[in-house]
């Protein structure tokens, strides 16, 4: 019994000192509850007021996306909000966010943390609001879409460390993000714009209880347990060093590629400057100017990821699943291809045995890419990433899953057999290969080549 005694009077100790410790967290109110001072509405021209201590926002027809935009810029931080938004309307918080007067006219830009009500489900993914479009979409941890609740207040809480961006939603882990491309900016409560359709006229969002911690952030951090998904260049998050990923390209040499069938990688055609692997522009002619390279090491299941840049009209790919041994050919290396291609200029993109099946991130003339991918743009780092796990494959393009199939499966042998594959013998199915990028006669840029093995 003194025992049992002794244990209550401790865990009651441990409670007391939790409990010390929390209301030790320095929180510094971001709304005063009565009005919008420390507030500035930029863009658009949605309502934003204050009721019974709540910041509502309505939309008004005709107008695009608005926001409420605090008058001070914040870099380390955690924030926490409440917030409530009508089912049939998006929004999102705006964090290290800009309005520069050269950028879009005063566009606000910069990484949101979305508010999704829709089937979808993606709130507190990352978006990046008029920049590059989504960075942490919920494909990178589907669980977490159960964490919104209808009609109800959602709790939300953001963590910018340095490169370091993490979402929490319900007290759900969300977002695992490393990106450096903003060090800095304000927060901002979008409302964003629904046209000039009368039915959404009036819909509201909500926020209350909008509060921040600054300074030396690290001390008061939530456990990480999302799915990471870095944009550091040419870098291992501390996550990915620990789930065993290995760069590929360190930013400087050459070190771990070689030419496609020979021992060194080649004297020209290719250049690496500024942190990046480029092959460099020649006719557009196939492997006819430095070469394909390829990984020194050859492998089976993995998790391979890179950025990749390209020009208008260019034509690269990743292949993988790269046997040389076993192709009896000296042109272009044989492979299943993660095709790259500028879709709107380069003819490929109307070719292929099925239809759409040579545009960007698709299976080489063999599966089309998702219609719902989304690509940055021209001059721009995308993400690319394949996965290969027991023969099963997935394609990703900047986070979203856009294809997978099964290899050696029935389905795979016969798309193969009504492709231009069909004349090299189980095309695809070695255990074991290396991964390729094309030398297409294009300049594409290549960095933060990382692989982790399954």
């Amino acid at each position: 019994m003194k025992k049992y005694q002794s244990f209550l009077l401790f865990a009651s100790a441990l409670f007391m000192l939790s409990c010390g410790n929390q209301s030790k967290e320095p929180w510094v109110d971001l709304f005063n509850g009565k009005d919008l001072s420390g507030w500035v509405q930029r863009n658009g021209e949605a309502i934003y007021e204050v009721k019974d201590g709540i910041i509502v926002g309505k939309t008004v027809l005709n107008t695009p996306n608005s926001f409420l935009c605090t008058e001070k810029n914040y870099d380390d931080f955690i924030l926490e909000y409440e917030v409530k938004v009508d089912p049939s309307l998006n929004s999102g918080v705006q964090i290290r966010s800009e309005s520069k007067s050269d950028y879009r006219s005063g566009r606000v830009h910069g990484y949101q943390v979305e508010l999704d009500p829709s089937d979808r489900a993606w709130s507190a993914g990352i978006y990046d609001e008029a920049r590059r479009g989504w960075l942490y979409p919920l494909d990178l941890n589907p669980s977490a879409t159960k964490a919104f609740k209808q009609n109800e207040w959602n709790r939300f809480r953001v963590e910018c460390n340095g490169a370091h961006i993490k979402t929490y939603l319900n007290g759900v882990h969300v977002a695992n993000l490393y990106d450096e491309e903003t060090a800095e900016g304000f927060f901002a409560l979008q409302v964003h714009s629904v046209g000039s359709d009368p039915e959404k006229e009036g819909l509201e969002v909500m926020w209350k209880n909008i509060r921040i911690i600054t300074g030396d952030v690290s001390q008061y951090e939530w456990e990480s347990t999302a799915p990471v998904f870095s944009r550091l260049v040419n870098k291992l998050s501390p996550e990915e060093k620990e789930a065993g990923f290995e760069l590929l390209f360190d930013g400087k040499t050459s070190n771990g590629w070689r030419n496609a069938y020979r021992e060194t990688f080649p004297e020209e055609g290719w250049t690496i400057a500024d942190g990046a692997l480029t092959v460099q522009s020649s006719d557009g002619a196939e492997s006819q100017n430095g070469g394909d390279i390829v990984t020194v090491d050859a492998y089976s299941d993995f998790d391979f990821q890179l950025e990749f840049k390209i020009t208008e009209g260019a034509n690269s790919g990743i292949k993988y699943f790269v046997a040389e041994e076993e192709e009896n050919n000296t042109m272009s290396a044989i492979g299943l291809e993660y095709q790259i291609l500028d879709d709107k200029r380069h003819p490929d993109a109307k070719l292929g045995n099925h239809e759409g099946s040579r545009t960007l991130a698709s299976l080489y003339d063999l599966i089309k890419a998702s219609d719902n991918k989304r690509f940055y743009g021209i001059g721009v780092w995308n993400s690319a990433r394949i996965v290969s796990d027991n023969n099963h494959i997935e394609h990703y393009l900047n986070g979203i899953k856009v294809l997978e199939y099964e290899r050696k499966s029935e389905a795979y042998r016969k798309l193969v057999s009504e492709s231009k594959y069909k004349k090299w013998p189980a095309f695809g199915e070695a255990d074991s290969g290396h991964i390729l990028l094309q030398d297409h006669g294009n300049e594409v840029s290549f960095r933060s080549i990382k692989i982790r093995e399954l």
